[in-house]
């Protein structure tokens, strides 16, 4: 297994070792003492997701407040996504920074996204699979978009035509505008 530190402060890709022979592949997608062993916590999941997406698709950035912040661990199981983070912990010294990797059913990079940051992607085959574990669940109350297009994350996504995007998405808050609102939280 190969462990890579993106530029993000705790989020990491993992390379799992693959298994190949004349009937194909196998290789331990998620091994509970081994990921924590990893990532020096204790973490546990909740419940998985699959979404299935259109070639251009961008999903995100998706984010949701204390205390119903969820980690995620994502892999492409089909197709390939350009996977985008960003970190919205107020105290980090990371805190602003965007990072992207691709994910894709070939490559098998696995990632994680620790809570307090934000998640999308953009997908770059036309019929990309992806799965996600889920550290805590789902709170509309607490739910938050950002932007996808923000000039200050500096995102460069691969494909600008055709996007398919939900209206959530499309309407997510600026940058500036989740700050303002985090320093009034505070």
């Amino acid at each position: 297994m190969k462990i890579t530190n993106l530029n993000i402060e705790g989020v990491i890709t993992i390379e799992p070792d693959l298994f190949l022979d004349k009937r194909g592949f196998f290789y331990e997608s998620f091994n509970f003492a081994k990921f924590n062993s990893v990532i020096k916590g204790d973490i546990s999941f909740v419940f998985d997701c699959e979404s299935l997406s259109k070639k251009g698709t961008i999903r995100g950035l998706h984010y949701q407040k204390k205390p119903f912040e969820q980690g995620k661990l994502v892999r492409v199981v089909q197709g390939a996504v350009y996977d985008v983070i960003v970190d919205l912990r107020m105290h980090s010294k990371t805190f602003g920074f965007s990072d992207m990797v691709t994910l894709s059913a070939e490559n098998k990079k696995i990632l994680w996204i620790p809570p307090g940051l934000a998640h999308g992607f953009q997908a770059l085959e036309e019929t990309t699979k992806m799965q996600y574990k889920i550290t805590n669940f789902y709170e509309k109350s607490s739910e938050v978009t950002i932007k996808y297009n923000d000039p200050n994350l500096k995102i460069d996504w691969p494909i600008l035509d055709p996007i398919f995007m939900s209206d959530k998405d499309l309407n997510g808050l600026s940058f500036n505008e989740f700050i303002k609102i985090q320093k009034k939280n505070d």
